[in-house]
C-alpha cells in the first residue's frame, strides 16, 4: 500500500470532525510550503485562482464584502491607527 493509499484509508476511518482537522493541517503545511517558494508567473496564477475561490466562498456564505474605505479603516484599526475619541 502506498503512503497516499494508507493516508486516504486512515482518513476515511475518522469521524467527520477529525477528517476536517486533518484537512486543515494539510492545508496549513501546504500554505507554509507555498510561502517559501519564489513567486513565479505560475505561482501568481495559482494565487489568483485561490483568491478568487476564497472570494466566491465568502460571497456564497452571505458575508459582507468590505468596500475600499471599509478595508482601509479595518487595516488602520488592526494596526492601532484608528482610535475612537470621546468628545
Amino acid at each position: 500500500m502506498s503512503a497516499e493509499q494508507e493516508l486516504l484509508s486512515n482518513w476515511r476511518s475518522l469521524p467527520p470532525d477529525k477528517q476536517e482537522e486533518v484537512l486543515d493541517f494539510v492545508k496549513f503545511i501546504h500554505a507554509k510550503m507555498v510561502k517559501t517558494q519564489p513567486l513565479t508567473p505560475a505561482n501568481k496564477s495559482q494565487l489568483g485562482k485561490r483568491l478568487r475561490q476564497i472570494r466566491a466562498e465568502i460571497v456564497s456564505s452571505g458575508e459582507h464584502l468590505l468596500t475600499q474605505d471599509e478595508l482601509e479603516k479595518e487595516i488602520a484599526n488592526r494596526r492601532g491607527g484608528l482610535q475612537e475619541t470621546d468628545t
